[in-house]
């Protein structure tokens, strides 16, 4: 009995559900339609995607994105469709064949590329705002990241896409 009740709660409960993390920190949404975690960081798959103001192609393009790479946060999933909150806060729906789970981040401002997580590690390169970065290992104040064939650390508050569940 108890699993008929759970499994009306779970088609009854929308798009997500909730869940604790391991850590005990915020909830976790998990969708129903990608079992994946909601909000959740993306990247766009191709040089040029179509972001719209539903969730199907009958639906107005609102923003045409020319960057393949670019971190998308998922807000919210309905069927084959993801809406995302883009860099700059623009909120669209993007065909979920649209997006990789490739982490990437942009520079949210010019910062210095350190060799090290400590702050007076060696200078390795300097970034500049708006800079697309392969997003590696994150603690809870450094990411790991790779750029322009450098390898560094950068402050992960300067990272739009470097997420607290990256590690």
């Amino acid at each position: 009995m108890k699993r008929a009740v759970l499994a009306l709660a779970v088609l009854l409960a929308g798009p997500s559900l909730p869940f604790a993390s391991a850590e005990g920190q915020e909830e976790v949404q998990i969708s129903r339609f990608s079992g994946k975690p909601v909000p959740r960081f993306e990247t766009l798959r191709h040089e040029k995607v179509n972001g719209r103001v539903g969730p199907s192609k009958d639906h107005k393009v609102q923003w045409e994105y020319k960057r393949r790479g670019l971190p998308m946060l998922i807000l919210k999933e309905s069927g084959d469709w993801r809406y995302v909150r883009d860099p700059q806060g623009d909120e669209v729906w993007i065909e979920r064949t649209q997006l990789a789970a490739q982490q990437n981040a942009v520079a949210l401002a010019d910062f210095v590329l350190k060799a090290g997580r400590a702050s007076d590690s060696a200078d390795v390169a300097t970034v500049s705002e708006g800079a697309l970065l392969e997003l590696g290992t994150c603690d809870a104040s450094m990411c790991q990241v790779t750029a322009g064939g450098f390898r560094g650390w950068a402050p992960r508050r300067q990272l739009w896409g470097a997420t607290a569940t990256k590690g």
